[in-house]
């Protein structure tokens, strides 16, 4: 079977895309308005990009009005985010805080999401994430008639929780992200190493 995607719906494009394109990791992105309201949201359509720069990609929708999202105006005004990961002791709260609320109110407020603030200039992380990257925009992509508005992050400085480095010379780091598959949720599982090539 193969699918003509110019035949369908933006709704079936992404449900196919979502179901395919797997796993994706979770990026749970936390910035600020103007008046210092905490918005907390997570995004699954975003992955690294590059090492030099050191840049991540995020596409970000609108809301169910047609206004663009929290996220994406808040970082488009003041070009700052943080990008935590998450793991399964997170999803209960991660998953909630997808809610759309009013910009006024603060999904960390609403459902109780602890939050810490560990770098000057930036928006706090998630207590408890095991990592998190702070950003300051990049770029935004124009993909002409999309309501879906992909934005090049450039790292500037990441926190790494201790628990989860298991050599620090060598910045070798473990530990077992959330990931999004369709429509549910699934962590890494078994992992397999990789023959080695002739």
């Amino acid at each position: 079977m193969v699918v003509n995607y110019e035949d369908k719906k933006l709704t079936q494009r992404y449900q196919l895309m979502a179901q395919t394109i797997i796993p994706r990791p979770i990026g749970w992105i936390l910035t600020q308005n103007d008046e210092g309201v905490l918005n907390v949201a997570p995004f699954s359509y975003f992955m690294g990009l590059s090492s030099e720069p050191a840049t991540m990609v995020v596409s970000i929708g609108h809301k169910s009005d047609g206004t663009p999202k929290d996220t994406l105006k808040n970082i488009r005004n003041n070009k700052l985010c943080t990008i935590c990961m998450v793991d399964e002791s997170s999803m209960q709260k991660m998953h909630f805080s997808s809610k759309e609320i009013p910009s006024h109110e603060s999904e960390a407020v609403m459902f109780e999401i602890e939050t810490q603030q560990i770098m000057d200039g930036f928006p706090p992380i998630i207590k408890d994430t095991p990592s998190a990257f702070f950003c300051t925009l990049y770029q935004e992509i124009d993909l002409a008639n999309s309501k879906t508005i992909p934005l090049i992050v450039e790292i500037q400085y990441q926190y790494i929780d201790e628990k989860i480095i298991k050599n620090k010379e060598k910045l070798v780091l473990e530990y077992d992200p959330l990931l999004r598959v369709g429509k549910s949720y699934a962590t890494l599982g078994e992992k397999i190493t990789p023959p080695q090539i002739p």
